[in-house]
């Protein structure tokens, strides 16, 4: 890892992927600014060691500003109220939120209009691997915007570069929570037929996780379906909600078939609607046993 210059940067999104994300690069010495409309998500960075702010306006000017919304209306707006100011121009903006190739891109231009550098950098590994900086980083960029980052983005992960044009990263993220996105379903799909067949379904997750029907969601989530609604959440429900809407509409502007896509997609909306958007997304097997 090469070792980072400490710069000042503007960290909007405090929340649970977020805030153990900013965490490490103010431990790394860099001097970070959170932003977050929520108290409690400000008070947990106070806690954390750095400050926070409301709003990207009551933010002190900064080299870098990187970005962990949820929505793509979210990054919308931020953009919106960063060029109302002073502090866009010959900044770097890292994109680090999973909000779909169309929505980076578009705001990639506002931003790169008022004189910003942009980086498309979504991440996956979920809060507990932020907070060990094992992150996995899909970086798009020019080389030379990248190579500028690439020391930062080390303390929060592994970096690997998928193209040069903003929204490679987000395209790379979209198939990623595909695969996410099914495979999670299906693993509920299994142990609520293990169950249906009179089986223990701890026993079976045993059995089956490390052979050839295994995958890495079946470990990881499997356990956690086990558990009751009360289960720890590391990703909601509703994360799964909206991304595999991101992925729908990927698709669809690509004209891609994804059927199995919409499936999961239809489990996670349904426990949304049960009432589940808050808990782990593991507790999309409650679909099946009620």
């Amino acid at each position: 890892m090469t070792s980072p210059s400490l710069i000042s940067l503007t960290f909007v999104g405090v929340g649970a992927i977020g805030l153990p994300m900013a965490t490490l690069l103010s431990r790394a010495g860099h001097a970070v600014t959170g932003v977050d409309p929520f108290p409690a998500a400000r008070e947990r960075a106070a806690e954390a060691g750095f400050d926070a702010v409301a709003s990207f306006s009551d933010a002190s000017a900064s080299d870098t500003v990187v970005v962990m919304v949820a929505t793509p209306d979210q990054l919308s707006a931020l953009v919106t109220e960063a060029l109302t100011t002073d502090a866009v121009s010959g900044t770097t903006w890292i994109l680090m939120s999973t909000v779909g190739p169309a929505a980076v891109r578009t705001e990639a231009d506002r931003l790169g209009n008022a004189g910003a550098t942009v980086i498309d950098a979504p991440v996956t590994g979920g809060v507990a691997r932020a907070v060990t900086g094992d992150l996995v980083i899909f970086a798009s960029g020019a080389d030379a915007d990248l190579d500028s980052v690439q020391p930062l983005l080390e303390v929060l992960g592994t970096v690997r570069r998928v193209g040069a044009a903003v929204g490679d990263g987000q395209a790379i993220k979209v198939v990623n929570q595909h695969l996410c996105s099914v495979h999670i379903v299906a693993a509920a799909e299994a142990l609520w037929l293990a169950e249906s067949l009179g089986l223990d379904r701890s026993a079976v997750l045993d059995l089956v996780s490390g052979g050839a029907a295994g995958s890495w969601m079946l470990s990881d989530r499997g356990p956690r379906m086990l558990l009751g609604t009360d289960a720890p959440v590391t990703s909601s429900v509703n994360i799964f909600v909206k991304d595999s809407g991101l992925v729908a509409d990927a698709a669809e502007s690509s004209g891609a078939s994804v059927p199995l896509l919409e499936v999961a997609r239809d489990r996670f909306t349904s426990a949304a609607e049960r009432g589940l958007g808050l808990r782990d997304d593991s507790r999309v097997i409650e679909t099946y046993e009620r």
